[in-house]
């Protein structure tokens, strides 16, 4: 079992930054895949970034590309998303989520574990 805690959402400008953390319980944190997903207001949650379980595979949405960085660190088992020129439409809810199976997934249904989320707001 993981337990997942996001941190580092707010309110920030059109051009601003954020990093978002998520802190994770267990030992087996360095064996699994960590991904981010967000969520706007009355759309469905959607693929943002992923990272295998060493950090060095790393895929992310075209939307943000360029723009966020996944990383991670296995001693502080913590994953981060560095989240540059943010854009009024990268408000949303932003979950991280963990996969015992696989590697830097894009897929939603691949990951088991899920945290609470934090709400990133961007104004123009």
């Amino acid at each position: 079992q993981v337990q997942l805690v996001e941190s580092g959402g707010g309110l920030v400008q059109a051009g601003g930054s954020l990093r978002l953390s998520c802190a994770a319980s267990g030992r087996t944190f360095s064996t699994y895949a960590m991904g981010w997903f967000r969520q706007a207001p009355g759309k469905e949650r959607e693929f943002v970034a992923a990272c295998n379980w060493s950090g060095r595979s790393t895929r992310y949405a075209d939307s943000v590309k360029g723009r966020f960085t996944i990383s991670r660190d296995n001693a502080k088992n913590t994953v981060y998303l560095q989240m540059n020129s943010l854009k009024p439409e990268d408000t949303a809810v932003y979950y991280c989520a963990a996969d015992p199976w696989g590697g830097a997934t894009v897929s939603l249904g691949a990951y088991d574990y899920w945290g609470q989320g934090t709400q990133v707001t961007v104004s123009s």
